[in-house]
């Protein structure tokens, strides 16, 4: 079963990457202030939305990686603005998640890691479970941001799709890679 599971986050990441790379670079297109425009969600706005994806996303794998960060991880985090260092620094760790995922071995999904909950103190959480609420949340929060976009002036992406074989086959970073090279 574990074997399964990790197979199934290797997957979720590998998606995770896509789903951020498709939302961000609808970001990028938006006209001049539309990232940073008040709109309706949890967070203010697009970049408020995507930017706490980031910091989060830095405190759960400073967590699983034993940085020892603990909330400074997400508290230090610096807002950015700027929807294309935004994007390349959410693609940084979303490498990040995927090289812990791709060598996470299976006996390692059940092992706890402590998370610091500041004044309520340290608890140690499943490698399996912490993957699962990191998943969830980016979900979640990409959701948001999916909708923020449908008032603006670009469309929203298709982010309902799985990583599938034919997006694995058009791999985002070696395109990207391509892309440069010209």
């Amino acid at each position: 079963m574990s074997a399964d599971l990790v197979a199934h986050f290797k997957a979720m990441a590998r998606n995770n990457r896509w789903a951020n790379h498709r939302l961000h670079e609808a970001c990028m297109a938006l006209g001049p202030g539309e990232f940073t425009a008040a709109r309706t969600g949890f967070f203010p706005s697009l970049s408020a939305t995507l930017n706490h994806i980031h910091a989060i996303d830095l405190y759960y794998i400073d967590a699983l990686v034993g940085g020892g960060l603990g909330r400074a991880a997400w508290r230090n985090h610096a807002e950015m603005e700027d929807a294309a260092a935004l994007a390349a620094a959410q693609a940084a760790t979303d490498r990040r998640l995927i090289a812990f995922c791709e060598a996470l071995p299976a006996a390692d999904c059940e092992r706890r890691v402590p998370m610091d909950r500041e004044e309520d103190g340290i608890f140690e959480e499943r490698i399996v479970d912490i993957l699962a609420h990191l998943f969830q949340h980016q979900i979640h929060h990409r959701g948001q941001a999916h909708a923020m976009l449908s008032g603006t002036s670009v469309k929203p992406p298709q982010l309902d799709e799985f990583y599938l074989a034919y997006d694995r086959a058009n791999d985002i970073d070696e395109a990207l890679r391509e892309r440069n090279r010209r």
